[in-house]
């Protein structure tokens, strides 16, 4: 069978993108698999040898962590960028990063196609193909999961494990009772099968088994002796971690990242279980662990007060709500998010200094603050002294804002 061209597949080494590795090949394709190293914990070179196995044509392992922490991750951070009030976008993240790179192999390879493994019911697909048509509009998106001579052959993941099982793909130990949505520098995401039938007690069946969180301690044994961190920020990002408790300092990014992770996950910081609004139109529950993005979202929050113009803020929190809603819908690559994340840059430029905080039992606690910029004036706003103020004024400014 001649080659209908060569297809840049963004593979996981999981069932889903295993399988369909195999499939694109019986279709007629070259394949290309692309594994994006984004911080997870992953055997690559095991998942090389795999791929090839399968018969992918080449193997790139992309290590796009330090991009994705300081290109995506951080603009997130300067935004306070929370989608429904909640979720922390650790994945909605991940997804143009990792679709820039694919572009960027399939471009260098002459590739005509990309593909990738999300289902056609959830955001993802929108995440990554948005990414690519903005990028490159001549490289089509092959997605199996919305083609029906695909998605009516596997019904779900048993006709998946029989398919694996026939073509000689290895196989994960036992079938997973939970789908593991993305792991990554951010966090872990955990969607469908028992998760997907929400329960109004989450006293019963329903509630999350303690073995599904794995990058955060359970807060009831979390340690009884607290963490004491001072996080200092230039621009709105974190440039510096000290722990204050045992001297531990990191500068670099992905150090100082790793490290809030590290300290989140051991006192039980960053567990959600929400249930949100796909944009595609129906809800889902997601559990997510978000240790690290979970004490910088606080963190954050607090310097930015201290340092940012009130009316800026206000201004700076509506972009921030719509960074978010766009982060998620997939539209990173989108005019309006460029503009948005310029302007939430443009707001960041004083928000610099130090915040002290505690974590501890599942909780971030502010102990207090200090900044170079501060807009604070200990004066001004104490009440044993007038300072520059005469309370006398007070009187006009309240009779003509009751005029309404």
């Amino acid at each position: 069978m001649s080659s209908k061209g060569t297809v840049v597949l963004a593979y996981s080494g999981g069932l889903d993108t295993s399988c369909i590795l195999v499939w694109l090949k019986e279709q007629g394709y070259d394949v290309i698999a692309y594994l994006a190293n984004i911080g997870q914990a992953e055997d690559f070179g095991e998942a090389r040898k795999k791929a090839l196995k399968l018969g992918a044509k080449k193997v790139f392992i992309e290590d796009i962590s330090k991009e994705f922490l300081e290109e995506f991750i951080w603009p997130a951070v300067q935004a306070s960028a929370l989608y429904e009030d909640r979720y922390l976008l650790g994945t909605s993240l991940a997804r143009p990063c990792i679709a820039r790179k694919q572009v960027e192999i399939a471009k260098r390879e002459g590739a005509k196609y990309v593909s990738h493994g999300a289902t056609g019911k959830g955001n993802d697909q929108i995440r990554f193909e948005l990414t690519c048509y903005s990028l490159a509009p001549h490289i089509k998106v092959i997605a199996p999961w919305r083609m029906p001579e695909f998605y009516t052959r596997f019904r779900g993941r048993s006709d998946l494990m029989e398919y694996a099982k026939v073509r000689g793909a290895p196989l994960p130990p036992t079938p997973p009772r939970f789908w593991r949505g993305a792991q990554r520098v951010q966090g872990l995401a955990w969607h469908c099968l028992a998760l997907s039938r929400p329960t109004v007690s989450v006293f019963c069946q329903n509630q999350a088994p303690p073995g599904l969180y794995t990058k955060t301690q359970d807060p009831a044994k979390a340690p009884n002796v607290p963490d004491v961190l001072e996080i200092e920020f230039k621009k709105g990002i974190p440039v510096k971690v000290t722990n204050v408790t045992d001297g531990t300092t990191h500068c670099t990014s992905m150090e100082l990242f790793v490290y809030l992770n590290e300290i989140g996950g051991k006192h039980g910081v960053g567990r959600i279980d929400i249930v949100e609004n796909r944009f595609i139109g129906m809800k889902s529950r997601g559990i997510y662990e978000t240790p690290a993005g979970t004490i910088l979202y606080h963190v954050h929050l607090d310097i930015e007060t201290f340092t940012m113009d009130r009316e800026v803020r206000k201004i700076k929190q509506g972009l921030g709500l719509k960074f978010a809603e766009l982060v998620y819908t997939g539209f990173w690559h989108s005019p309006e998010c460029e503009y948005v994340r310029h302007c939430i840059a443009k707001s960041q430029e004083h928000v610099e200094g130090k915040v002290r905080l505690s974590v501890f039992k599942g909780q971030v606690y502010i102990l207090g603050r200090e900044s170079p910029l501060s807009l604070y004036n200990e004066e001004l706003v104490s009440m044993d002294v007038q300072g520059n103020y005469e309370p006398v004024d007070a009187t006009g400014f309240i009779n003509i804002n009751s005029l309404r």
